[in-house]
């Protein structure tokens, strides 16, 4: 899995789904009859919300039906949002009519142990409904699972539902994945959360169980491509990676790419249950979803059928490109900031001439010592610390290096970011940014922004806390009082 490259995950080319022996004609009356409103259910979800965006870049007509339609994120005017839900049949009359394919992809585990019982009604209402107003065709997501051994109530929900939905007479393509990788993704979340909160984990059997991940984005394609499949009954496809793994290899995989030393040490007497249990103190914001899906870890996930890509020739990304977009696009969510701003009577370029002098000869204005003493520190466990200075007092450019930091980007008179060199257990970066609000008086932004790795990132975040912010504030203020000494004006406040 290891020395995979990140590639971007285009959506099929219509060309791409195979039309058998009917040729181009079939393929375009289908097209032709699928080219009305689209319904989707679930877009307030994580699968959903994506693929209303893939639909509406698309230049698809959408409909959302959804319990609480301000949730509902769209980009184009075109997209309509009914309120409504699968338990209200009124509702799902009003929301089909009209429409010729429909996306259900809603589920009811966060509803406790009934979740079965409530996802076969939901189905039902759904089925019936659909056939009333006439659907081509239901796409539907469920779950993978080896039908001949016993399977969690989570999974053999997941496969009632299909059969619920062809019941009803409309034709189904059903999808059957299994760990869906992507920022956001409850089982890339539960991972993320494990390997980086614990440094050692005591792992129960079901780590060896062996899935086969798949990307958000290879989801999201086949997904899409559905609408343009032949009009030939219902269909099931197995899709999934390129690599058939367990989950300690997941757990080994996502350690490796964020620089973590991870052990994991097997213990039989941790059961699928008692694993839930000590998830929910782990990740206790979806305690009750999560343990509904480690209770399925027992069985084995894994394509058994290539139909899929054969079918629609789209080739899935590998696991470690996976995990890598899903930890980029996922960034935010983890970063820590400390974010300042001062306003100046000074314009823009007098405010910034402190900030591009930072740092060498000048020093960091505000609580050198504790700069030094850090410098030492970080020397002392093999840093840099401060022996480097700087090319120029006077003028900087991307790639110069100031003390212990590198200029990651520079627009003169505008912004400075730099990012840390010293020894830390984690990524850090220094930024300042000058905004002018009118001919005489400017905004200075300092935000320092810290990547943690694993607990001992998040710990050092938080311990080292009170002494940032006294420097960062001490900083800003120095900046500010050297940008306005020649006007000789008071002294203004750091926010």
């Amino acid at each position: 899995m290891r020395g995979a490259t990140t590639n971007a995950i285009e959506m099929p080319p219509r060309s791409a789904v195979q039309f058998g022996t009917h040729g181009a004609k079939q393929k375009d009356e289908f097209v032709l009859r699928m080219s009305s409103r689209i319904l989707l259910t679930g877009a307030t979800g994580y699968v959903g919300g994506r693929l209303l965006r893939s639909l509406e870049d698309g230049g698809q007509t959408v409909r959302c039906l959804a319990r609480h339609p301000a949730k509902v994120v769209k980009t184009r005017s075109t997209t309509e949002v009914m309120a409504g839900d699968c338990f209200d049949e009124a509702s799902l009359d009003r929301a089909l009519a009209g429409v010729g394919a429909a996306y259900y992809l809603v589920h009811s585990m966060a509803a406790g142990a009934d979740f079965a019982a409530l996802d076969r009604r939901a189905a039902g209402n759904f089925g019936r409904a659909a056939a009333r107003a006439g659907v081509r065709r239901i796409v539907y997501l469920g779950g993978l699972g080896d039908e001949s051994t016993e399977r969690s109530t989570h999974l053999r929900s997941r496969a009632e539902t299909g059969e619920v939905l062809r019941a009803s007479g409309v034709p189904v393509i059903e999808f059957r994945a299994s760990v869906v990788i992507g920022a956001g993704s409850l089982s890339f979340q539960i991972i993320q959360a494990l390997v980086e909160r614990l440094p050692v984990m005591v792992c129960p059997r079901w780590v060896a169980t062996l899935t086969q991940p798949i990307a958000i984005d290879d989801v999201l394609a086949y997904l899409a491509a559905a609408l343009e499949l032949p009009d030939a009954g219902s269909r099931v496809f197995e899709i999934g990676g390129p690599e058939v793994v367990s989950y300690g290899d997941m757990m080994r995989e996502y350690a490796s790419i964020r620089g973590l030393r991870r052990l994991l040490v097997p213990v039989p007497i941790l059961t699928p249950h008692l694993s839930g249990l000590w998830l929910s103190l782990v990740t206790p914001a979806q305690a009750r979803v999560g343990r509904a899906l480690v209770e399925g870890l027992k069985t084995a996930t894994v394509v058994r059928s290539r139909d899929a890509r054969k079918t629609f020739g789209i080739v899935p990304m590998p696991l470690r490109a996976s995990f890598t977009k899903a930890i980029e696009d996922g960034t935010p969510a983890r970063l820590k900031t400390d974010t300042r701003t001062v306003t100046v009577s000074v314009s823009a370029a007098q405010a910034f001439e402190p900030v591009r002098r930072i740092g060498g000869a000048a020093g960091w204005y505000f609580g050198n010592l504790l700069w030094k003493a850090r410098a030492w520190v970080d020397w002392m466990l093999g840093g840099v610390g401060t022996r480097r200075g700087r090319r120029d007092a006077d003028a900087c450019e991307v790639g110069d290096v100031i003390d212990a930091w590198t200029v990651d980007s520079y627009e003169p008179d505008r912004r400075l970011r730099l990012s840390a060199d010293m020894k830390l257990p984690g990524r850090g970066w220094l930024e300042f940014e000058v905004t002018p609000l009118d001919s005489a008086r400017s905004l200075i932004r300092q935000t320092a922004t810290f990547d943690p790795r694993g607990v001992m990132g998040a710990l050092y975040w938080y311990a080292v806390y009170p002494i940032h912010a006294l420097m960062f504030r001490g900083l800003l203020r120095r900046i500010a009082q050297r940008a306005e000494r020649r006007g000789h004006l008071p002294t203004p406040t750091v926010a």
